[in-house]
């Protein structure tokens, strides 16, 4: 018998036969979609300037891979979700921008990058992989900053899809999406197993 999670849209007929079965629901996650014709480039501009009062915006390169490694590796317990939500820690070469992935940062007066957002580019289609800030630098808008500032020039190359997600749970990263004109058409649910749920007393997460 299947005893591992399983990841299911909200909508999915599987869902119901596994709470059928005594299947709970440990975590929720959502998508959300933008399209350049909905981007609003005069709120996103305003966005990256109110950033740029907490450091520099630009595109990753080369010389910031061991900066970026380190904030990765500081900020790898702080993504909920479970599962669904998961972020494997970045190496040498999944830090490296190419044209297939970019990444664009904030760094502080030292140079030391303190958020971060990785997107991969498939065609005219652009996905977001992860955003992340560091611990000390949260609730500035460093996040929302980035994260604009990538739209804006992932949309000046000619991107016309944005795809992005999250944790449920995760209220401040969800905020700045719709912020950014994102639009939630996805939800989707994490179940446990019911031998799980018993052996822990809770649903895993």
């Amino acid at each position: 018998m299947q005893r591992e999670q399983v990841v299911v849209r909200s909508d999915d007929t599987r869902r119901a036969e596994l709470e059928a079965a005594g299947w709970v629901v440990s975590s929720r996650s959502w998508a959300a979609q933008l399209t350049a014709s909905r981007i609003d480039v005069d709120a996103l501009s305003t966005m990256v300037q109110r950033g740029r009062r907490h450091g520099d915006i630009r595109e990753i390169g080369d010389a910031d891979l061991t900066s970026v490694l380190a904030l990765d590796s500081a900020t790898l317990a702080d993504y909920p979700g479970g599962v669904a939500n998961r972020h494997s820690a970045l190496t040498m070469s999944t830090a490296r921008v190419t044209g297939a992935r970019r990444g664009f940062g904030v760094f502080d007066d030292e140079g030391r990058v303190v958020a971060v957002t990785f997107v991969d580019i498939d065609g005219r289609r652009a996905e977001t992989d992860f955003t992340v800030v560091a611990a000390g630098s949260r609730g500035l808008g460093i996040g929302s900053a980035v994260k604009a500032a990538s739209v804006l020039a992932l949309l000046r190359d000619g991107i016309e899809i944005f795809r992005t997600g999250g944790a449920a749970e995760n209220v401040a990263i969800l905020a700045s999406n719709m912020s950014l004109g994102y639009v939630v058409d996805e939800e989707w649910v994490t179940l446990s197993p019911p031998l799980q749920v018993a052996e822990t007393g809770r649903a895993r997460r």
